[in-house]
């Protein structure tokens, strides 16, 4: 089983994040759940969903104390929290900030030490670029894909497609392929960092005829 806590402010997406990352573990032919979020629900209180992959029916229904993967849409939580509480040895890291993974290891003991297990992208600057709305949840997805593999970036891009429409739909999915480039561009480089105002990555757009047909069924979501 392959589980990740998504850590965020009301507001920015993490229901929505945790939804759409098991989405596309299902498209996968993963087992799946989504379990919407812990915590407050009004706008800037911290919030908490979970995911869980597996390759057999799920039968857990608690929240995650030992992830193999964290993802952490908003940077201030890492000087107010230990948001890698719990993370297993060898976890993976996503964080939506513009400092290097090192700059990240030095404020946070508990992030992933192993090189190319903590991945930092400027997602604030990418979504605004492309969605017009600091809602990061999309673009850090496409980075999850891109840093660990669970998932693909076809995958994430189609479930994307599968719950928003339109111009939503198109700047969540250029969001994700964007954040994805990014990661793929900075591997290896931990000591990098992200200027202020994101440089463009060009990146080849699918049409819709690229992306992958939905399969039959959909995943578990738990009520909270």
């Amino acid at each position: 089983m392959f589980q990740t806590v998504i850590h965020g402010r009301g507001g920015q997406g993490v229901v929505t994040a945790s939804e759409l990352l098991a989405r596309s573990g299902f498209a996968g032919g993963a087992q799946v759940q989504a379990i919407p979020s812990f915590g407050s629900e009004r706008m800037g209180a911290p919030v908490v969903a979970y995911t869980r992959f597996s390759d057999q029916k799920i039968l857990t229904r608690e929240p995650i104390n030992h992830p193999d993967a964290v993802i952490i849409q908003d940077p201030t939580l890492l000087r107010t929290m230990d948001v890698f509480e719990g993370l297993v040895e060898g976890g993976w890291a996503v964080v939506n900030t513009r400092e290097s993974p090192n700059e990240v290891r030095a404020a946070q003991p508990g992030a992933p030490q192993e090189s190319g297990h903590l991945a930092t992208v400027p997602a604030d600057d990418i979504v605004r670029e492309y969605l017009g709305r600091p809602i990061p949840s999309a673009a850090l997805l496409g980075a999850f894909a891109a840093l660990t593999g669970q998932v693909t970036l076809e995958a994430v891009v189609n479930s994307i497609n599968g719950l928003f429409k339109g111009k939503v739909a198109e700047g969540n999915s250029r969001s994700a392929q964007v954040a994805y480039q990014w990661v793929i561009d900075h591997r290896g480089h931990e000591d990098e960092g992200a200027p202020h105002g994101i440089a463009h990555v060009e990146v080849d757009k699918p049409s819709t005829a690229e992306l992958p047909i939905p399969i039959a069924g959909s995943p578990e979501v738990v009520n909270a």
